[in-house]
C-alpha cells in the first residue's frame, strides 16, 4: 500500500512559477512508477507528466513540454512537479499517482495509488 500526500498548489497569475511535490510513504518508492494528472472543472483528468522508476525517464503531455519538469527524489520519497510560465489553462486540481508495474505511463488506468490532490489557479 502507497500513500500520496501532494502540497505546493496555490493562487498565482499568468507567467509566474509553482512547485508542486508528492511525498509517498512505503520502503520501496524507488521502484514506482510516478505521475502527476490534472483536473479542471467539468473536464476529465488528463495526463501532465511521469517519471519512471526505472532510469528516471520522463514524459510530458504536449502543452506542459517546455514549461513543466517532473523529478523524483528517491532518498525523499517526493516526486515534484516544476511549473513555471504557467497559464490560466493549467487552472486545475493536480493528483499525484504511482504504479507498481505498468508501461503505458500516460495512461490513468496504470496507476494504482492516488493523492487528495491540490489545487493550482492561475489567474490572467
Amino acid at each position: 500500500q502507497v500513500q500520496l500526500v501532494e502540497s505546493g498548489g496555490g493562487l498565482v497569475q499568468a507567467g509566474d512559477s509553482l512547485r508542486l511535490s508528492c511525498a509517498a510513504s512505503g520502503r520501496t518508492f524507488s521502484r514506482y512508477n510516478m505521475a502527476w494528472f490534472r483536473q479542471a472543472p467539468g473536464k476529465e483528468r488528463e495526463f501532465v507528466a511521469a517519471i519512471s522508476g526505472s532510469y528516471s525517464s520522463t514524459y510530458y503531455t504536449d502543452s506542459v513540454k517546455g514549461r513543466f519538469a517532473i523529478s523524483r527524489d528517491n532518498a525523499k520519497n517526493t516526486v515534484y512537479l516544476q511549473m513555471n510560465s504557467l497559464k490560466p489553462e493549467d487552472t486545475a486540481v493536480y493528483y499525484c499517482a504511482a504504479s507498481g508495474s505498468g508501461i503505458y505511463l500516460r495512461v490513468r488506468a496504470t496507476y494504482d495509488y492516488w493523492g487528495q490532490g491540490t489545487q493550482v489557479t492561475v489567474s490572467s
